[in-house]
């Protein structure tokens, strides 16, 4: 399966591309530029497809979001060339662990489980709880409803997770999906009476989609932060660039400007 993915990815590095950073020029005039930075080099970013706000395609055709937006001011701070490349959770993973792409930033929860399987992560760049959603007009009141029932999920995320840890105590079923529409579509289809995601991400998608979800109160989990990731050590210039970018724009007030843009 490993080889098949890694093919997939190959193929797939070739579309949903973003570029980001600046060009020499600037870079000489950029004080704070990653002195380090391989000259000429390009890094190869993976990201998601569809996790609103932080990364997905406008209306115009443009892959953006908070992601999309951090890494880009990070390139100009740091003075170094990248191109973001929109893969999907699983194929994004997966073409970092091939080596095909050098980083993630993927609203990636920071987990010691992640760090045990070869993840390397940033600082973390944004703090985010996991919770459940149900249909508008849902009988659903809490978890303890949940007996017998089937939940959503998106594959390989923490909400995921969430649901994995409550699944046993309140005994329902956890169906899969590839990407958080589809998900949501199941509960409002009927095929799921419930699904678990990140809860900026879920508020997000109702109020741009007028989706009739509700996220339920007293669900969210403590969370955990986002954080940009390598899975190769040869790659720690690119982590040391974020971190040094990432706090820099904290400090110049470019990040707060780009998380109220996205969330107000």
């Amino acid at each position: 399966m490993k080889k098949v993915l890694s093919l997939l990815m190959a193929a797939s590095l070739a579309l949903g591309l973003a570029a980001c950073g600046n060009n020499a020029a600037d870079a000489d005039q950029d004080a704070n530029a990653g002195a380090g930075n391989q000259e000429g080099k390009t890094w190869v970013i993976a990201s998601d497809t569809v996790f609103k706000p932080f990364e997905y395609t406008d209306e115009s055709g443009n892959f953006v979001g908070i992601d999309v937006d951090i890494v880009n001011a990070i390139a100009e701070d740091q003075g170094f060339q990248c191109e973001i490349k929109s893969l999907g959770w699983d194929a994004a993973v997966a073409a970092c662990q091939a080596g095909q792409a050098d980083g993630l930033i993927a609203g990636a929860s920071i987990t010691d489980e992640r760090k045990e399987s070869g993840w390397i992560f940033s600082d973390g760049y944004y703090q985010a709880t996991q919770t459940m959603t149900v249909a508008k007009d849902s009988d659903i009141k809490g978890f303890a409803d949940l007996k017998g029932k089937d939940v959503a999920v998106k594959t390989g995320t923490q909400g995921a997770a969430y649901a994995e840890s409550l699944k046993e105590e309140h005994g329902f079923n956890i169906v899969y999906f590839e990407d958080s529409p589809t998900m949501y579509q199941a509960v409002l289809g009927g095929q799921a009476v419930a699904c678990f995601e990140d809860t900026p991400i879920m508020a997000s998608s109702i109020k741009d989609g007028d989706l009739a979800l509700q996220i339920l109160e007293d669900t969210a989990n403590e969370g955990a932060p986002y954080g940009f990731a390598i899975f190769n050590a040869d790659n720690q210039e690119l982590l040391d660039m974020f971190n040094a970018g990432l706090a820099n724009i904290k400090e110049n007030g470019k990040y707060d400007e780009i998380i109220a843009k996205y969330l107000g």
